[in-house]
């Protein structure tokens, strides 16, 4: 399969999920197969709610959007340049997907096919609709790629190498069971923030974006921020205040009870606001609605701390108080070449 026909079906998914936002979905003329696809994909975005309970219009619109932006040929350029694609037999590989998101398997998706491999996909219960969707779309931009794309509901068999994402227990399963074939196996990651306290409200009003979209059930939203000692909150939940509303979200809110009830039986000490509770804690995967903190004494020493225990970090979000941190409202909007665990995806396909 040429890689050049599957960047230019990847480019025409991106113009086709462009027409579809939050606030409004528009058909247009230059799209192709609109006539097939457009009203029932936006269908399918309305239906979604119904599949997963998380997955709200909201959230998947936003994931489609991002997905929008990316898939453009100036990004795909980019991300591909620093790669050789050899021309060779394609091999045949294993992805087990999660669900806690919106399409979070479509990088490993893409990063399959683009890379001249076959796509043996294996759906979470969580999210078995949207990657199908849009599987269908491009094997009708690019017929040949029909030969490249499978989906099965049972047991992986005859594949060359596995991509395979999972809690850490799961993780341990897959290991073992997967010992004999070369593989990247992701588990469970977090995201954390350090502040110092100069952070502006702008800041901290994109520190919530982090924490709160996709209700928290990314690997990377933030779940733990690290502060000085003696911290005050009250700028935090001053920016936090515009979230308010997720609260008005019925599944946000029984979490949010729930968790806030344990806590408090167990005599922790919270700081509250009705919709988010704060948790001094040293773990670093906090509940939905909840985030953990630790004080710090010195910048360096949360520094020696991240890198230490950087297999159990996704992002790091903070104002260049880390080196290669995120800006604070970005974590959900990686780029084509930010992966997962930091693990090179395309250069464990294009190596195998």
């Amino acid at each position: 399969m040429d890689s050049i026909n599957t960047k230019l079906s990847f480019v025409e998914l991106g113009k086709f999920l462009s027409q579809f936002t939050l606030n409004e979905q528009v058909q247009r003329a230059n799209v192709l197969h609109n006539d097939l696809y457009f009203d029932k994909f936006k269908d399918l975005i309305e239906l979604s709610q119904s599949h997963n309970g998380w997955f709200t219009p909201e959230q998947v619109y936003f994931s489609i959007e991002s997905w929008a932006e990316a898939l453009t040929e100036v990004n795909l350029n980019e991300w591909l340049s620093d790669y050789e694609l050899p021309v060779k037999e394609p091999k045949t590989i294993g992805l087990i997907l999660a669900g806690n998101i919106p399409l979070v398997g479509f990088h490993d998706f893409l990063s399959v096919l683009i890379s001249g491999n076959k796509a043996l996909v294996k759906m979470s219960s969580n999210d078995q609709h949207l990657l199908q969707f849009l599987a269908k779309y491009l094997i009708s931009v690019e017929p040949k790629l029909s030969g490249y794309i499978s989906f099965t509901d049972g047991k992986l068999e005859n594949f060359d190498a596995i991509i395979a994402t999972g809690s850490n227990n799961t993780a341990r399963y897959f290991e073992f069971y997967f010992k004999d074939k070369p593989s990247i196996i992701r588990k469970n990651r977090n995201s954390v923030a350090v502040l110092n306290g100069t952070e502006s409200h702008e800041d901290l009003v994109g520190l919530g974006e982090d924490i709160f979209k996709y209700f928290g059930l990314g690997c990377r939203n933030v779940s733990k921020l690290f502060v000085p000692k003696d911290y005050s909150f009250e700028a935090f939940f001053k920016a936090m205040y515009e979230y308010k509303d997720v609260i008005f979200y019925e599944k946000y809110s029984n979490n949010y009870d729930y968790n806030k009830a344990v806590f408090l039986m167990s005599n922790f000490k919270l700081l509250d606001n009705e919709f988010l509770t704060l948790k001094e804690d040293a773990s670093y995967a906090s509940p939905i609605s909840s985030v953990f903190y630790e004080t710090y004494e010195t910048v360096a020493e949360i520094q020696k701390r991240l890198k230490n225990e950087a297999e159990q970090i996704q992002c790091i979000v903070s104002n260049n108080l880390i080196p290669n941190s995120i800006p604070f409202g970005q974590t959900q909007k990686p780029k084509l070449w930010d992966y997962a665990d930091n693990v090179d995806t395309l250069q464990f396909l294009t190596s195998l």
